[in-house]
């Protein structure tokens, strides 16, 4: 009988870590060829000081745009990066289980770009930030959650 694999996505907006669960009482070994780091620039960097601005149609006022924030979108994209990545491991057979750990928007982002075929191998979630622990620390806080 083939042994089913659980794979832990520890991510926040800039970081990503995964580790493989070896069974309960045996831990977590981090997998080091998906330890990824996005850079955020500043805001500055990333737009305008000041929004574009538009004339109202009945009559002689302005308005300025609304305008996003580009960071929260360069942390959706990452998410859904780190999704994209997944589903194709997923898909080669590296892993059948998986367990996400990220900070509520983080999680929420994740969440949002799985599609139905990886939200189905998902049998945990943890809403905390543990991208920066050591890889023992991120195994306590998983007791309960993923067989370490």
């Amino acid at each position: 009988m083939k042994r089913k694999l659980t794979w832990v996505l520890v991510a926040d907006g800039g970081r990503a870590r995964i580790f493989e669960c070896l069974g309960i009482g045996k831990g977590l070994r981090q997998l080091p060829q998906f330890d990824e780091a996005l850079t955020l620039p500043a805001n500055h960097e990333l737009q305008d000081d000041r929004p574009g601005r538009s004339f109202e149609s009945a009559g002689p006022m302005r308005h300025s745009y609304e305008v996003g924030d580009p960071h929260r979108a360069l942390k959706t994209k990452f998410a859904c990066h780190l999704v994209h990545e997944l589903s194709t491991l997923h898909d080669a057979g590296a892993f059948n289980h998986l367990v996400l750990v990220a900070p509520p928007e983080m999680l929420g982002n994740l969440r949002s770009a799985l599609g139905s075929g990886l939200s189905t191998v998902v049998v945990g979630e943890l809403e905390r930030d543990l991208t920066h622990l050591p890889m023992i620390k991120v195994a306590e806080h998983l007791e309960g959650v993923a067989p370490v």
